[in-house]
């Protein structure tokens, strides 16, 4: 036992240590003791073949018994200590992946991306543990639990070095053929016995897992049909344009940031936020927070702005990135440092054009080498992820207009104070912006089910993935808006 908690611990870590010392301590240390002790037992138990339900300690000598029960002490808590790292690795992956709720990542390391702490899975797994230990009335009953477990374990692992022998290692099948005879063989056999545990505790780990598969799936869902509408129902540069400098509204003064999940384009909330609402600021920026797999992203590389439309809409967007080690949310001095670099992009838009007379308008951004070699995560951490997006600094979403516009009228001003534009430079537009207010503008996207849709289906999208959404964690918080700048704009969509 002390061996397999061992052991255990090792492979669990996997994701926390370099390979090279997992690939030491294995051979080295782990794997001579198991063929040693395994062997030890084995022996033992051909002798005293009535000692099988106590074979650890009773084939322990009388002399050192109490020392190797406190091993085995000290072995079971760090084999917990490894299942709760392993619990966070899979809980964070899944996050990535898009497929559990968001959950608040505690980075430890600044070395290893993988060592991380998790506050609400670590409850979360104290009160399973409590319960379960409560729960069970026999000792064996929690062995069959752990057996079956370990087994189920096994089978998926054997499975999925399968595929991977077959699609990645492109290994001949008749090596894959023999590894996959011999894995089974012992394993179906573990397999079938343990299947006569089930009604003896090895339930609950079975049901454990359909729970979590079932919120899992059901966030997955919700989260995609989600994302997939708002990529969907991106609005068309020929449709802003279609509205004219004031965007067919007043534009007060001030300016508003509005934050997106998308890259590129310009999100279906704004549409719904001009189409339900008769004024839009004077200047509107776009944000989109992402975050990179390194540890740090430098302050002169954390931002990316770039123009939609031309001049006179004054419209931009500005894509934030931060490393797993940068605290957006304790980035007090996020306004002022989004400020900064967008008059730093108006600055050298300007300096670039030289005064040329060139009607086309281009887009500058500060894009980085390093940028293009990581991947960039969602918000909410989910698969929608891609390779740095080359839309941030291409012009895809930008229309070339014949002639360029003119500064247009502030219709947004105080009654009998309507200011010319056309005299004001763009810096002193966007500083008097600023200074009069800024709001933050924010999608809240409600998904429901359709009123043909099957009972379980409104089960989970309108209650289960409704409640998902409920608890996890809202944007404000991580973007750490204040609520008195805070405007959440709601929309519903139907699945």
């Amino acid at each position: 036992m002390l061996n397999d908690l061992r052991t255990e611990a090792l492979f669990a870590d996997l994701a926390h240590f370099p390979v090279s010392a997992i690939q030491l301590a294995f051979t080295v240390v782990v794997f001579p003791c198991l063929l040693l002790a395994y062997s030890g037992q084995a022996a033992y138990l051909m002798n005293n073949k009535d000692h099988v339900s106590d074979a650890f300690y009773r084939s322990i000598p009388d002399g050192i018994y109490w020392p190797m029960f406190i091993i085995a002490t000290l072995a079971a808590i760090v084999a917990s200590q490894a299942t709760i790292s392993a619990t966070f690795s899979i809980i964070k992956q899944a996050n990535a992946l898009g497929c559990f709720p968001r959950v608040k990542v505690i980075h430890t390391s600044s070395k290893y991306l993988g060592q991380i702490y998790i506050p609400d899975i670590n409850w979360i797994l104290m009160i399973l543990c409590i319960v379960v230990t409560a729960g069970f009335k026999k000792q064996s009953q929690i062995g069959n639990a752990y057996g079956t477990a370990v087994v189920i374990v096994m089978l998926a692992t054997t499975f999925l070095m399968i595929l991977i022998m077959l699609l990645v290692w492109r290994c001949h099948w008749i090596l894959v053929f023999i590894f996959a005879a011999l894995s089974l063989i012992v394993e179906l056999t573990y397999f079938s016995a343990v299947l006569f545990k089930i009604d003896q505790g090895g339930w609950v780990p079975l049901v454990i897992a359909a729970v979590f598969l079932f919120i899992m799936y059901v966030w997955h869902y919700g989260t995609l049909k989600r994302y997939e509408f708002e990529m969907h129902s991106k609005i068309s540069m020929a449709w802003i344009l279609g509205l004219g400098p004031s965007l067919g509204l007043v534009r007060v003064p001030g300016i508003g940031l509005v934050y997106t999940e998308l890259a590129s384009g310009v999100p279906h909330i704004f549409s719904h936020f001009i189409t339900n609402l008769p004024a839009i600021h004077s200047v509107v920026v776009f944000v989109c927070v992402k975050y990179l797999p390194v540890y740090t992203v430098p302050e002169d590389e954390r931002f990316l702005v770039k123009r939609i439309g031309p001049k006179n809409f004054h419209m931009f967007r500005c894509v934030a990135r931060y490393g797993y080690k940068d605290l957006h949310k304790k980035d007090e001095e996020f306004e002022k440092k989004l400020f900064d670099n967008l008059f730093t992009f108006v600055r050298l838009e300007s300096m670039m054009e030289g005064g040329s007379d060139s009607d086309d308008y281009s887009v500058y951004g500060q894009q980085t080498h390093r940028s293009k070699d990581f991947l960039l995560s969602d918000n909410n951490n989910n698969t929608f992820s891609s390779v740095v997006d080359l839309t941030i600094s291409s012009c895809d979403s930008i229309v070339p207009a014949t002639k360029s516009p003119l500064h247009v009228l502030n219709s947004g001003t105080s009654s009998g104070q309507v200011s010319s534009q056309r005299d004001v430079d763009e810096m002193e537009f966007l500083t008097t912006c600023r200074d009069a207010g800024v709001v933050h503008i924010m999608g809240n996207t409600v998904v429901k089910a359709r009123r043909d849709s099957p009972f379980y289906k409104k089960l989970s999208i309108d209650y289960v993935y409704a409640f998902l959404r409920k608890i996890c964690r809202e944007h404000s918080v991580i973007f750490n808006v204040p609520h008195e700048s805070l405007l959440n704009v709601g929309q519903v969509f139907y699945v």
